[in-house]
This record gives structure tokens, sequence and C-alpha cells, in this order.
């Protein structure tokens, strides 16, 4: 992976299985499964942010885990 994306797996986010998976913007915009990464690069990155900053779509709560 370049510097230029980043990933974003379930597994690595203290919110899995809790009820905040319901409306993660990573299972809003992607409805992928379960178990499944999401990978986005910078533009996308950026596009998200001013969708989150203009309320049009929910704040990411990934949290990476420790460990």
């Amino acid at each position: 992976m370049d510097d230029a994306s980043f990933s974003i797996s379930c597994d690595d986010c203290t919110m899995q299985h809790s009820d905040h998976c319901c409306d993660c913007v990573v299972t809003f915009i992607c409805e992928r499964e379960p178990d499944d990464a999401v990978v986005i690069d910078a533009e996308e990155a950026r596009a998200l942010r001013l969708l989150i900053g203009a309320g049009l779509v929910p704040e990411l709560r990934h949290a990476k885990r420790s460990g």
C-alpha cells in the first residue's frame, strides 16, 4: 500500500460487533461484507471528509485496536 491510501478493516476496529456498526460510514458507503477491509485513496478521503463535514454521511467511527 502506498502513502496516499489507508486501509480500514473491521477486524482492527474497537467498535466491531457493536451497535455502532449499523451506521458506520464504511458500511454506509460500501455496503461491504462484515469482514472485508475498505481501502480508499487520499482524494477519496478528502471527499469523505467533505461529506462528513456537510452532514451528508455519518462520521467515521473506526478506532484501530492497539496491539
